[in-house]
């Protein structure tokens, strides 16, 4: 599971979002908000990544990948049988 790819983009995911949210937090001038027209985007950008990986990681958890293993007696009894 910690090889899944769900569990890397939201392991990504999440630290980018906490990384925005913390520069929305701390550095959000006057100057920026000019820019986008008065909203603190790095606040809600990071807020938006960090839901989506919550939903990655609950993907992962929800639906973990299963891995079909052969059964090692399977062939000594198929191979008798010959």
């Amino acid at each position: 599971m910690l090889f899944d790819i769900r569990t890397i983009v939201g392991g990504l995911l999440g630290l980018y979002g906490i990384v925005l949210v913390i520069t929305g937090l701390v550095h959000d001038t006057a100057d920026e908000e000019a820019k986008t027209g008065g909203i603190n985007v790095n606040l809600w950008a990071g807020l938006g990544m960090l839901v989506v990986a919550a939903a990655f990681i609950a993907w992962t958890l929800l639906r973990p990948v299963a891995v079909d293993r052969p059964d090692p007696g399977a062939e000594i009894e198929s191979g008798r049988d010959r």
